[in-house]
């Protein structure tokens, strides 16, 4: 088997996004970037909250921003031969459980990113004061609300579920992804490889030393040990984000012993 080519890139995000502040991260240098890293598939993911799907999150003001009337002004994407550049999102859970994507719009993308890990988005500033076991508990809840929703499996991925919003500082963080329990990341990944799930490997989760490996790579090894299959994200929001991008996902690759066959492929 041979081992995982770094060729792929899902989590990438443009001036339209609320939270880029480079008018410069626009698709056409996306693609430039691409190709001098050796993509052959890439994906935008901005932020986004449909309009016609309630929210009670406390970032109403910001979600609003971030419809599809916004996002789409990415459209058409550049065309390569060489690239395969697909046009996404990235849609969040809100603290009722609801995904900010109706079914209405999935042919509108080639690739979804949920994420369930924006907790300072949605809980408020009780947030600081959760412990390790309730993030625990939530990040399970949330898993299971994309698990139990009506989605296009095939293309749609999880993404950053190592992410330091989990948490309220990094020891926190670190503490939380140690209380959920064994038997349930094995549930959880068991149920996202029959699915077809993808899983994401994101470069801001994988920026840890050697003593804290273990814990951010556990839920990976359990994932691959599930069947899970993977894709990178380097969830950049500027153009110099992807500068030491690939060194640290490359480290990962090593480090999980990731083979071609584990790679997610967007259907």
């Amino acid at each position: 088997m041979s081992r995982y080519i770094l060729d792929n890139d899902l989590h990438i995000h443009t001036f339209q996004s609320t939270c880029s502040t480079d008018e410069g991260q626009t698709p056409e240098a996306i693609l430039k970037i691409a190709k001098e890293r050796g993509m052959k598939t890439i994906c935008l993911t901005d932020h986004y909250w449909d309009d016609l799907v309630p929210s009670n999150t406390l970032y109403n003001w910001w979600y609003e921003q971030q419809n599809y009337d916004n996002i789409a002004k990415s459209l058409p994407l550049p065309k390569d031969d060489e690239v395969r550049f697909l046009f996404g999102c990235e849609v969040d859970v809100d603290s009722s459980n609801r995904i900010g994507l109706p079914k209405e719009r999935w042919d509108d993308f080639g690739f979804i990113i949920v994420s369930t890990t924006h907790f300072h988005h949605m809980i408020g500033p009780e947030w600081e004061n959760r412990t390790p076991q309730q993030n625990a508990k939530l990040w399970i809840e949330r898993f299971d609300t994309v698990l139990n929703a009506d989605l296009p499996f095939g293309k749609v991925g999880i993404a950053h579920l190592a992410c330091g919003l989990i948490g309220n500082s990094k020891e926190d963080t670190l503490a939380s992804l140690d209380a959920i329990p064994e038997e349930e990341l094995k549930r959880l990944f068991t149920k996202a490889a029959d699915l077809g799930l993808g899983i994401e490997l994101n470069v801001d989760d994988l920026k840890f030393n050697d003593e804290e490996a273990d814990t951010v790579l556990r839920m990976f090894r359990i994932a691959k040990a599930c069947g899970c299959k993977f894709y990178f994200g380097s969830d950049a929001h500027e153009r110099d984000a992807f500068e030491g991008v690939d060194p640290i996902l490359e480290r990962a690759i090593d480090l999980l012993d990731l083979k071609e066959e584990d790679k997610f492929i967007v259907k």
